[in-house]
């Protein structure tokens, strides 16, 4: 039975279009679902839309669209977007669904009965633009403006229903200190100790359903459930069925790190809490969380006040000029993966474009393929009797370039596939077969470094497909290590076969020049 892996993205709210922020966790979340499938694994992508925000009730009034129909449209919106970037999600989720209703009503009905969540007042700050409740030691810290927006933060008095987070401090410290709640990078997990540390506080987990509109407080119609933490319960509600349990827990939970706070404490607090239900012993921890970093534009964060801000009209210009695996491959090897934000800009794609896509993978492709079809009429020449010290040296590339993908180090990942296109070049300008040729008698030595410089190509292809699926697809095929009705694993991807000609090989990454 395959091992199973399951990924999920933060679910997006559907007040206005998805733009770079939404294809980019997106994006992080299908590499890794694509990795666990080069892996031989059972792999789930869950992502979708949290639609029971006062922002889309907003949203939706200014434009006088009843919400439902707006939020319905604009998920249709994010599912469209991420086909186009060929983002292969197994499920999309709508927290207006019926089936995520009935689950929050049974999960909320299960925290009443351990005790976790109880009727109590709440009076402090709150930050409107996150929907986040704020306490008065972070407000103080924020100056009381939210830190996002910088808006001031709203006082609030109200009776709400509350989770008993503060119930579970020791034991979150524990688990974050040990590494069972594993947070990637591993800089941010300092971040949430020093808070955890600073004290937990009940948490309030309900609106007046005067205020907002969702799902209801189990046998409380005046309360409505708190829209991040109905979010939260997402993730159980796609796969908590007899043919889907098994997944959890989840493999890896994409977030960006505004959000962390949620999925790093409250989201493990309340899995905590329900695991000791019976009938939820199945429910662990996920098993870890990347945070990742913004977007940034030309040096300056991204406003649409500013006229800064990457849409997704933007990005579907690159697509078509480019293609869709470009913007792919320039999004997950330059973007805010780790701890740092990270700049797009018209200038730097273009660059990374070129230098690594057009000069690197495309120049070698071209090179090896050109020079087989030269000297051996598109025949794949024999195997070396022994390893060389090239092939070697890709195998441990190779090798190398999958453990930072099992990492969830996906721009490492991609840097190390870079090296092994980078290792061929230099390896063809070593052994100088094109020299070589000029002497019938070298033809054996000439056919053996270009059969490890195919094989080397292979490896190269397969490291970049979770990135780049459609154009390594392509040029596994072409290569003859992949059948048509095939998707690559490392299982089934065959190593280069002596007397298979190749097929002819469209340039796949053309430089680009600006027009003049």
């Amino acid at each position: 039975m395959k091992s199973a892996s399951y990924f999920t993205t933060p679910i997006y709210y559907v007040n206005d279009a998805p733009h770079i922020g939404h294809i980019f966790s997106t994006l992080l979340a299908d590499i890794g679902a694509r990795t666990a499938q080069l892996e031989n694994q059972e792999k789930f992508l869950l992502t979708g839309t949290d639609e029971h925000s006062t922002k889309v009730i907003d949203a939706a009034q200014s434009r006088e669209i009843p919400v439902k129909t707006w939020a319905r449209n604009n998920a249709d919106a994010f599912r469209q977007a991420f086909k186009a970037f060929n983002i292969g999600f197994d499920d999309f989720i709508r927290t207006s669904e019926p089936r995520h209703k009935v689950n929050v009503h049974r999960r909320i009905e299960q925290l009443m009965a351990t005790g976790d969540v109880y009727l109590g007042e709440y009076v402090g700050w709150y930050d409107a633009g996150q929907e986040e409740y704020v306490s008065d030691a972070k407000a103080k810290q924020y100056e009381y403006k939210s830190p996002i927006n910088k808006k001031p933060l709203l006082q609030r008095a109200e009776k709400n229903y509350f989770f008993r987070l503060s119930r579970y401090q020791e034991q979150l410290l524990a688990l974050l200190n040990t590494g069972e709640l594993n947070i990637h990078p591993a800089s941010r997990t300092a971040e949430i100790v020093a808070r955890v540390q600073d004290g937990l506080s009940d948490i309030p987990i309900s609106r007046y359903s005067s205020e907002a509109w969702g799902i209801n407080i189990p046998g409380d119609s005046s309360h409505v459930v708190y829209v991040w933490v109905d979010a939260l319960f997402n993730y159980l509600t796609a796969i908590d069925t007899d043919e889907l349990r098994h997944l959890w827990p989840a493999t890896l939970q994409v977030v960006g790190k505004d959000i962390l706070w949620f999925h790093a404490v409250i989201w493990p607090a309340m899995l905590l809490a329900l695991k000791k239900v019976k009938g939820n012993e199945w429910l662990d921890l996920p098993r870890n969380i990347l945070a990742h970093g913004f977007w940034i534009h030309e040096g300056e964060k991204m406003s649409k006040s500013m006229g800064n801000f990457v849409g997704i009209e933007a990005l579907h210009r690159y697509c078509s000029e480019f293609g869709v695996d470009s913007l792919r491959f320039f999004l997950a090897s330059t973007g805010p993966v780790g701890a740092s934000d990270s700049d797009f800009s018209h200038l730097r794609f273009i660059e990374s474009y070129n230098a690594n896509l057009a000069n690197t993978v495309g120049n070698c492709l071209n090179r090896i393929t050109g020079m087989v079809n030269r000297y051996f009429d598109g025949v794949i020449p024999a195997k070396p009797t022994i390893a060389s010290e090239f092939h070697n040296k890709i195998t441990d590339l190779s090798q190398a370039s999958r453990e930072k993908a099992q990492a969830f180090q996906y721009d490492k990942m991609i840097a190390l596939a870079l090296t092994i296109f980078r290792t061929i070049d230099q390896h063809v300008n070593f052994t100088e077969p094109y020299k070589l040729i000029k002497q019938p008698e070298n033809l054996a030595q000439v056919g053996y470094i270009l059969h490890d410089c195919l094989e080397a190509l292979r490896r190269g292809a397969l490291a970049l497909w979770p990135v780049m699926p459609d154009s390594m697809t392509e040029l596994l095929q072409n290569l003859g290590c992949l059948d048509a009705d095939q998707s690559p694993c490392f299982d089934n991807s065959r190593s280069v076969s002596p007397g298979y000609r190749i097929k002819e090989t469209r340039v796949l990454f053309p430089r680009y020049q600006e027009a003049p």
